[in-house]
C-alpha cells in the first residue's frame, strides 16, 4: 500500500469544519486525534454538489445509490472506540462515499474499505484521491468476508448491522484488536466493541444504533445488487 500521506486543506471550509470540531466535543468526544481529524478532511468532497452547504452539519445525507454519508457524531464514536493510535492498517466494510475511509487515513497507517457497489467505489476513490488520502485502498466485493490478503487487521469498523458479527472478520482481526459493529437484535440495533485476546473476544456494548442491513454472504441475504455494504460512510 501507498505510504501514509497527508489531506488537502487548501479550501474555503477551514471555519465549518472548526465549528464542527468544537459540535462534536461539545456531544463527548475527547480523543483529540479524532477531533483533529475532523478538522483536517475535507467533507464538501463527499457529498454531492447541491448538497455542499450542508457538508459540515452534523447530519446524514444522501449520496445516491440509496445510500448517505453518516452523521459526523456517529462517525465520531465508531473513530473513538476503536482507539487508533497512528501505526495500525484498519479494515472499514462499508466504504460509501468514502469519508470515514479519509478520516480513518488520519488515524492509522494503512486503510483498506470495501464496497460492495462498484459505482459508489469508483466515486469514493475519486473523493479520496482529492481529499489526497493516499494511504486507502478500495476494493469492491462483499464486505461480509473481509479481505483476506492484507489480514491481519488491528481495528475493524463495520458501517451495517447484522444479525452477528460476521465470522470471516473476527477471523482477520489480530490478537489485541478492536472490532467495532452494530449487530441487530430484533427491532433494535446495539453497537458493540470486539477486543481479541487469542482465540476469545471481549464484548463491550457502546449503546443503540441505527444503520442499514448487512448484506452479504455472512450477513442479511438478499437486496438489491446496487446496495453496499454499509451505511455509506
Amino acid at each position: 500500500m501507498a505510504a501514509r500521506g497527508g489531506l488537502a486543506g487548501g479550501d474555503s471550509f477551514g471555519g465549518y469544519r472548526a465549528r464542527l470540531v468544537e459540535e462534536l466535543r461539545a456531544k463527548g468526544i475527547r480523543d483529540l486525534a479524532v477531533l483533529r481529524a475532523f478538522g483536517e478532511v475535507p467533507r464538501h468532497l463527499f457529498v454531492p454538489d447541491v448538497l455542499t452547504h450542508q457538508a459540515y452539519e452534523d447530519t446524514s445525507l444522501p449520496i445516491g445509490h440509496g445510500q448517505t454519508i453518516s452523521q459526523p457524531s456517529t462517525q465520531a464514536v465508531y473513530l473513538e472506540a476503536l482507539g487508533l493510535g497512528g501505526r495500525e492498517r484498519v479494515l472499514e466494510i462499508g466504504t460509501g462515499s468514502g469519508y470515514q475511509a479519509a478520516l480513518l487515513a488520519r488515524l492509522a497507517a494503512d486503510v483498506v474499505t470495501v464496497e460492495r457497489l462498484a459505482g459508489l467505489a469508483r466515486l469514493a476513490k475519486q473523493a479520496l484521491a482529492a481529499a489526497g488520502a493516499r494511504n486507502v485502498l478500495v476494493i469492491t466485493g462483499d464486505g461480509t468476508i473481509g479481505w483476506r490478503p492484507l489480514a491481519p487487521y488491528d481495528a475493524v469498523v463495520v458501517a451495517a448491522a447484522g444479525p452477528t458479527v460476521p465470522a470471516p472478520l473476527l477471523d482477520q482481526l489480530a490478537d489485541g484488536g478492536r472490532l467495532v459493529a452494530p449487530v441487530s437484535r430484533g427491532a433494535t440495533q446495539t453497537l458493540i466493541r470486539l477486543t481479541r485476546r487469542g482465540n476469545t473476544f471481549e464484548q463491550e456494548e457502546l449503546g443503540p444504533a441505527q444503520f442499514v442491513p448487512l448484506i452479504g454472504q455472512h450477513g442479511f441475504s438478499g437486496g438489491p445488487t446496487d446496495r453496499t455494504g454499509g451505511q455509506g460512510t
